[in-house]
Parts: structure tokens; C-alpha cells; sequence
């Protein structure tokens, strides 16, 4: 009976070593419910990197693209154990809409974000030889050639601002769909005439573009003379951050260790090279 005792506490005590592991002792996720190459893609990458580096574990950028927008990607950490070991990379307007969806992972918001690393430069963009190329000149010419819109999710809010904008202008678009890719080729294969996407995913074609508006508070740097948004419409002065997140019920020791290895990236000379290109 001794004996059995002993083996009895040996092994209780290996399961409660077991049950406070440290955290990160096992591979980690960030998932980001848009393709690779655009600017939160990058830096999330940065992170993940740095986050390998720093507690020696696997730490990989997962892309979740969808026609349905990010919300399906968004839904894939909601409904991962809280436990850090999925963190998100998406725009706040992700949580913020997406309880509105019809997606019951994402009503209620799950989701408290772990801190803003990119304020996000969206922009209204179409082919630089439109006969067109202000939101303006694009009112007058839909009036008899109604144009379609290309975006990541009507739900989205650069999309209801792009909307939004139509309307205040008194046009309306000629169709719209959602993509999970809205890049230089999305214009030059003629799939839409006009892209509201991201300043990253059109920088490789920029000659090729005209950039009829930012939705952003400021004007970008690459293409300072593009008017914002809110400068034509100005009920329409928004802009959008990219941030990590994770379920609320993360504990807060965990959340810190994430936000620490973020917070450094971010400082890093490499990240902070790259944002102002673009912002």
C-alpha cells in the first residue's frame, strides 16, 4: 500500500508539472484571414520570427484568404483554445463587424486585441489608362458606364466607406464582389475596374494605377498627391489599424509574453524601414 501511495504522488506531481508548462512550449500560429505579400503579412512574419527566437518554439504565419472576406479566417481563432497558441492578425474592423455577420464564433466579439502595430493604408485604386481618374470624374463617367468594385467583404468598413463615398457622390457601382486577392492583376486582367485594396498589395505596379483615394487619416508617402478620402467626403474621414488579437480569455501572462516580442519587432530597425514606405 506504501508503494502504491509513493507511485500515486509521483505521479500527481508529474501532471501538475505537467499542467503549468510554461508558456510557449509548443509550436504557436498566427493567422491572418488574407493572402501572403500585404504589409500586415509581412510584419506578422517579423513577429512570428522574433517569437522563435525569443522561447525557442516554432512560430508560423498561417494565411487564411476566402472569398467571404476574413471572417471565416477570424473564426478559425475564435474558436481555438484560449491559450495563446493561435493568435490573429487582422484589422480592427474584423471584431468590429464581424458580430453582425451571421458568424456565430465571432457573435459576441471574442476577441480583445493584444495592441495597434500598423495603422492600415487602404486606397481606392484603379487602372491608370481609366478614363477617369478622380472619385469625381468616376461619378460623371458611371452615370453611363456603371464600373465594378472589387474588395475583400462588403461587411468590411473600407468597403462601406467605399460605398459610402458612391453615394455621396450620387453614383452607383455597376456591380461589386469580393476577392481574397485584390492586386496589379485584378486591374490588368480587366476582373474589376476598380480595387479597393490595400497600398501594399499595388505598389509593384504603381505606374500602372491611379490612386483615386486613400481611406486613411493622412496622405501616404508613396503617393503623396492621392487625395484622402475624407478630403472629398468629409463625413468619411476614417482609418484603419491592423493589431494583434486573442480570445478574451487568454490569460494575461501570456497576452504579455506576445506583446513583448510585438512591441520589440515594431522598434526593430527592419519593421520601422519598411511601415514608412507606405504611411
Amino acid at each position: 500500500m506504501k508503494t502504491l501511495n509513493l507511485a500515486t504522488a509521483a505521479l500527481l506531481a508529474s501532471l501538475g508539472t505537467a499542467a503549468v508548462a510554461e508558456y510557449p512550449d509548443k509550436p504557436v500560429s498566427f493567422v491572418i484571414p488574407f493572402p501572403p505579400g500585404d504589409l500586415e503579412d509581412v510584419l506578422t512574419r517579423m513577429i512570428a520570427e522574433d517569437f522563435q527566437n525569443e522561447y525557442g518554439v516554432a512560430a508560423a504565419v498561417v494565411n487564411r484568404p476566402s472569398d467571404g472576406g476574413p471572417f471565416p479566417g477570424a473564426a478559425e481563432v475564435a474558436m481555438a483554445p484560449a491559450d495563446g497558441y493561435t493568435i490573429g492578425s487582422f484589422v480592427v474592423g474584423v471584431p468590429v463587424v464581424g458580430p453582425n455577420v451571421g458568424i456565430p464564433a465571432l457573435n459576441p466579439d471574442p476577441f480583445d486585441p493584444l495592441g495597434i502595430f500598423l495603422t492600415y493604408p487602404f486606397v481606392i485604386a484603379t487602372s491608370a489608362d481609366a478614363p477617369y481618374s478622380s472619385l469625381e470624374e468616376l461619378a460623371e463617367h458611371s452615370s453611363e458606364n456603371p464600373q465594378l468594385l472589387g474588395h475583400f467583404g462588403s461587411f468590411l468598413l473600407p468597403t462601406q466607406a467605399t460605398f459610402a463615398a458612391a453615394k455621396s457622390l450620387g453614383f452607383e457601382w455597376g456591380g461589386d464582389a469580393s476577392s481574397g486577392a485584390l492586386d496589379c492583376n485584378s486591374l490588368a486582367s480587366g476582373d474589376f475596374d476598380v480595387i479597393n485594396t490595400t497600398i501594399q498589395l499595388v505598389l509593384p505596379c504603381l505606374d500602372q494605377v491611379t490612386i483615386l483615394a486613400t481611406i486613411t487619416e493622412e496622405p501616404i508617402s508613396v503617393v503623396p498627391d492621392a487625395p484622402t478620402l475624407a478630403s472629398i467626403v468629409p463625413d468619411l474621414n476614417i482609418s484603419l489599424w491592423n493589431g494583434l488579437f486573442v480570445h478574451k480569455d487568454t490569460p494575461q501572462d501570456v497576452r504579455n509574453k506576445i506583446i513583448a516580442v510585438a512591441e520589440q519587432t515594431m522598434a526593430s530597425e527592419r519593421a520601422q524601414t519598411l511601415v514608412p514606405r507606405v504611411t
